[in-house]
């Protein structure tokens, strides 16, 4: 039976993913659209406390910086007139615009705001105000997740605020800018404990680099990628586009990994290490996996990149 992308989903069947992440989002959006804006107001304040900081860069804010300064100019009514605009998906020039960012500006705007209200730049959370019961439920489960999860959780709360992009009809995506790959000369090299495929080194190696061009050379034409608790991404133009506007500025550290051989010739490899992005810095790494499966030529035919339950699921590399 020829192998195909549904088929490849299956390797390493005994990856145990953070399931908690998706569950906590389904959640979040059975809440009401008012539990939904007192929660993230609440979630982006304890951010520092119990959840992990937030540290865009400015090449990432100043796509968001034109609202923000309007949302700082108006009065505290009006102020959370627009973040009550946004719960609720809104058509409003505001919720459109916000519509068209990409997910690391939008959970940037969120924490700009958070810190405004802190400041008391923005209008706070009414005093003596209280969460709802569903609401504080979802928070306190939040702050139990482990910080890859927690920003994974809250990333995913705001990425479908604002209005409903399928409604748009053409519009142009705002993402940051490409960043240039590092020179040769900056470049580390991994080393995978029990892996020696260049493929799979090729893969971390110049991902860390931000090299996307090269990237992309090492899959096969119509494979796929499949991003945490997502769909498969097909095709070397969408995957291409994923890493430009998901990927750029990570650190993968992979520590240890098994190599097996598969049907007709392929070879299916399993990695496991963390992740470092901007959003975190240094001291925060994500528990990771990736799941690769390599056709003949040992190009990818796919890759699964799973964000893992717990710190000991680094070690699950069986079958």
């Amino acid at each position: 039976m020829a192998i195909t992308i549904d088929s490849a989903r299956g390797i390493f069947p005994n990856t145990l993913s953070a399931d908690a992440v998706p569950a906590l989002t389904a959640r979040f959006n059975q809440l009401s659209a008012e539990d939904q804006l007192a929660w993230t107001w609440f979630a982006f304040l304890e951010m520092g406390k119990t959840i992990t900081v937030a540290a865009p860069g400015a090449a990432s804010m100043q796509f968001a910086e034109g609202i923000l300064n309007q949302i700082k100019q108006m009065t505290f009514p009006e102020q959370t007139q627009v973040m009550c605009d946004l719960a609720n998906h809104a058509d409003t020039p505001i919720c459109r615009t916000y519509a068209t960012w990409s997910p690391n500006i939008k959970l940037g705007f969120w924490n700009q705001l958070g810190e405004w209200m802190e400041q008391g730049i923005v209008a706070p959370i009414p005093a003596g105000y209280q969460l709802s019961a569903n609401a504080k439920a979802v928070l306190e489960t939040l702050k139990a997740l482990d910080q890859g999860q927690q920003i994974t959780v809250l990333r995913n709360s705001v990425v479908d605020m604002g209005f409903d992009v399928n409604k748009l009809g053409s519009y142009t995506k705002i993402s940051e800018p490409v960043v240039p790959p590092k020179e040769k000369s900056q470049r580390t090299q991994v080393t995978i404990q029990g892996i020696n495929n260049p493929t799979v080194l090729s893969y971390m190696n110049n991902l860390n680099a931000n090299d996307f061009d090269e990237l992309i050379k090492l899959f096969v034409p119509d494979g796929a990628l499949q991003p945490p608790f997502q769909r498969p991404i097909v095709g070397k133009d969408a995957i291409l586009r994923f890493f430009r506007e998901e990927c750029q500025n990570l650190n993968l550290l992979p520590e240890r990994g098994i190599s097996e051989p598969a049907e007709d010739g392929y070879t299916q490899v399993k990695v496991t290490g963390k992740v470092q992005t901007p959003w975190f810095g240094a001291a925060v790494g994500m528990n990771m996996a990736w799941r690769f499966l390599l056709n003949p030529e040992g190009k990818i035919f796919f890759v699964a990149i799973d964000l893992l339950a717990s710190p000991k699921e680094l070690l699950n590399l069986v079958r």
